[in-house]
């Protein structure tokens, strides 16, 4: 454990890295600046919307991406959470995501901007995630996507909100969501980054950003084992039958890849997983850098997602 495992340095060290973030993302045409993450895939057009949603955390405001063409009726509807450690805010890194997912799966895509920590820990992010998702279902009429046909996902941090959504889901009947997503994401924050292995020496996320991003968003270590922080951790043995069925994408050399390995293999065994697809010779939010990469896995979800919300579908 690093001396960044402690939680005043690691709230220290989060802060400036969400600080550093924001300057990336107003650098006038940088790799990291909003212009450049829009122009990715310029084949698929942003027609976009902004709302905010009420939650028993705080707002929570959200960019809808709606498909080209428009549709007779209301087309389903998709939630998804971005990366970024449950630390940075930056919802634009998934632009080029949701543009594809809205023009190839014929979805509106709601693309949420949640709380973070060290500000919001846990359990805010997943209270709010929850939230936010049962709210896209029940007011798709008022908004003009079918709430009925739901789906939910994310990358990173944000697969481990889309797994604590589809969790509480189940433990509270509701709504119902017709896949989740979950893209590397981190299901085991009980074990220390140190204990994890990564199939290459020096892997994107390291050890030390882990300790960070853990800390802050779960400064007690006792409950690092929850169910909805670390559904892939042996302490939870709880029942996963009828959770959403799940598409899991894993990266070859991710330092998370072992975590999500399990958890896939827990929803086979909950007869959930609708496929574990690995993603070889790649690394920890390796679609934000190389973009075939990226087309094929935005292709493999835009498959799922149409046919997990097809009119036909059981």
């Amino acid at each position: 454990m690093s001396l960044l495992a402690r939680p005043a340095l690691a709230t220290r060290a989060a802060k400036t890295m969400q600080g550093l973030t924001r300057l990336a993302s107003r650098r006038s045409g940088g790799p990291g600046s909003t212009a450049a993450l829009q122009t990715r895939f310029p084949e698929y057009p942003r027609d976009t919307r902004d709302l905010t949603i009420p939650t028993s955390v705080a707002p929570a405001p959200v960019t809808v991406y709606l498909p080209p063409g428009g549709t007779a009726t209301g087309p389903p509807v998709h939630v998804n959470f971005h990366g970024g450690g449950y630390v940075m805010s930056m919802p634009e890194l998934d632009d080029a995501l949701c543009r594809f997912l809205a023009s190839e799966a014929g979805v509106a895509v709601v693309n949420v901007k949640y709380v973070v920590a060290p500000q919001y820990p846990f359990p805010a992010p997943t209270t709010q995630a929850y939230d936010v998702v049962r709210w896209v279902a029940e007011h798709g009429a008022e908004h003009g996507w079918d709430g009925e046909r739901l789906t939910v996902g994310g990358q990173s941090a944000g697969g481990g909100l889309t797994a604590a959504v589809a969790r509480q889901a189940l433990e509270r009947g509701g709504p119902s969501i017709a896949l989740q997503i979950l893209h590397y994401p981190p299901l085991d924050l009980a074990t220390g980054a140190k204990d994890k292995k990564a199939a290459v020496a020096r892997p994107v996320l390291r050890p030390w950003m882990a300790d960070v991003f853990d800390t802050s968003y779960v400064p007690d270590p006792r409950e690092r084992s929850d169910r909805l922080v670390s559904p892939a951790h042996p302490s939870d043995t709880a029942d996963l039958e009828g959770i959403a069925p799940a598409l899991v994408i894993t990266a070859e050399y991710d330092l998370l890849r072992a975590e999500a390995t399990r958890y896939a293999e827990r929803l086979r065994a909950a007869g959930a997983l609708v496929e574990h697809h690995e993603v070889g010779g790649a690394d920890h939010g390796y679609d934000s850098k190389d973009d075939e990469k990226a087309r094929l896995a935005y292709a493999l979800m835009a498959r799922h997602l149409r046919r997990a919300t097809a009119s036909d579908a059981p």
